[in-house]
């Protein structure tokens, strides 16, 4: 069978009548591929398009496990319609939103505004958004240079585009041990080995980072100082300044992920400590929505090259109108009203979180729109979250994170933006009620 989509309907038709159930773990890939006589490439498809349909889940080091099977007697929580509650995806979009960016938009809709919009860009944007974006980053005490500050199509690409200008194919970056999983991904793509580094409640560990540099030379690390993903801590002021020190004795570059950041209250991003030395890489798609993204990166003079030629080579350049449409978002006061609106939402979630799983061993600060949860005794990741979807809830195990193989621990995170409020609550009524339980009381085992 060449398709491999073909090899996927039927396992999910297997999936659908219960042939397989929730929690069941499918034979290595390998072992799979000589079963169906198909190259083990195509097994890694199939296995793939199972985890995008939502029907499996994959856990480095333990294997892949069915998530969705035949409904149990008690019936799924699900959003009217009959879709699925996503605790996974983290992107909030309040109602009064669209009618906001619709506002803001009315002028660049003009004939001549829009002509004005249509031709390429490069890197370094129009002065009217790099002007906006220099302000939309500034704190007390601190502005960025709008003379160095470059864009991209997201953050994401932003990101990919500093790791690419700063760590050469077959060296390393070191990353905390737990971290965003795009990273991942983009390290193998660029064929960059991750090293993970370790982090406590202050944030990462500023004697891991040396004694990794120090085993052997990273070219960089990659962090989040502010609302990590998928942690929630925030890193403390102190441990900002050790690891400033740190980056300038070990002569290290570091990516400053701030993507969360406008939720915090923090003073200064982790760059104004140590300008000469962080790459602070930024963007829309929390801000505003992923639809409607735009990425921008702030690097050190000496660095604005190398990260330039890295977007123009991986052709993730942004494109005009998007940089247009942000000015105008970023200019007239509506992405700091939506700035707003997301704080007090964000908070709203913890708090309907904190009363629904008191008890539970749960970790996050209390203005970020995610937290963890370290999962009680007997639960492992995989089947909290196979035994999670047979109630119509998705969440996001601790693996998609880790970066050791084998070495995820028994958590999940839940992301808590997109369901409405009262359905977010009945969800994590639901949760509480699975973790209280056994996985043999499910019927995942």
């Amino acid at each position: 069978m060449d398709d491999y989509r073909l090899i996927a309907d039927a396992l999910a038709a297997d999936i659908a009548a219960g042939r397989l159930r929730p929690g069941d773990r499918l034979p290595p890939q390998r072992r799979f591929a000589r079963e169906w006589g198909i190259a083990a490439s195509t097994a890694a498809r199939v296995y793939g398009e199972l985890v995008r349909r939502g029907l499996a889940v994959g856990e480095v080091g333990r294997g892949t496990f069915v998530r969705a099977g035949k409904p149990p007697p008690e019936p799924a929580l699900a959003e009217p319609g009959g879709a699925r509650v996503d605790l996974e995806l983290n992107f909030s979009i309040p109602a009064e939103q669209p009618a906001l960016l619709a506002r803001s938009l009315e002028g660049l809709m003009r004939p001549g505004a829009l002509a004005a919009a249509l031709p390429p860009v490069g890197v370094s944007g129009t002065p009217g958004v790099r002007a906006a974006t220099a302000e939309l980053l500034s704190r007390p005490g601190w502005t960025p240079g709008s003379e160095h500050l470059l864009f991209a199509g997201n953050g994401r690409q932003a990101i990919a585009a500093t790791i690419a200008a700063l760590v050469p194919v077959g060296e390393r970056l070191g990353v905390e041990e737990l971290t965003y999983p795009v990273v991942k991904a983009i390290a193998t793509r660029l064929g960059v080995t991750l090293v993970p580094l370790a982090v406590d409640d202050a944030g990462l560990v500023p004697e891991a980072l040396e004694s990794a540099h120090r085993a052997a030379p990273l070219r960089a690390v990659y962090l989040q100082p502010a609302l990590h993903n998928p942690l929630g801590v925030t890193m403390t002021a102190s441990r900002r300044a050790e690891l400033a020190e740190t980056l300038h004795r070990l002569g290290l570059y570091a990516i400053e992920d701030a993507i969360y950041a406008f939720l915090s209250d923090e003073p200064v991003p982790f760059a104004a400590l140590a300008p000469e030395r962080v790459v602070l890489v930024d963007g829309l798609s929390k801000r505003i929505a992923p639809g409607l993204s735009l990425g921008f990166a702030v690097p050190p003079a000496g660095l604005a090259d190398r990260v330039a030629a890295a977007l123009r080579s991986g052709t993730w350049t942004a494109p005009r109108f998007a940089l247009e449409a942000a000015t105008c978002w970023l200019t007239d006061g509506t992405a700091a009203t939506l700035a707003q609106i997301k704080r007090r939402d964000a908070a709203a979630r913890q708090e309907i979180m904190r009363d629904r799983l008191g008890g539970f061993a749960v970790t996050g600060d209390p203005r970020a729109y995610h937290c963890w949860w370290e999962l009680p005794e007997p639960w492992r990741a995989e089947t909290f979250v196979a035994a999670a979807s047979r109630r119509g809830i998705a969440v996001t195990p601790a693996a998609a994170f880790a970066i050791t193989p084998g070495r995820a621990p028994s958590a999940v995170r839940l992301a808590l933006a997109e369901p409405s409020m009262d359905t977010l609550a009945a969800a994590l009524d639901v949760l509480a009620s699975i973790a209280r339980g056994t996985p043999e009381d499910t019927g995942v085992e």
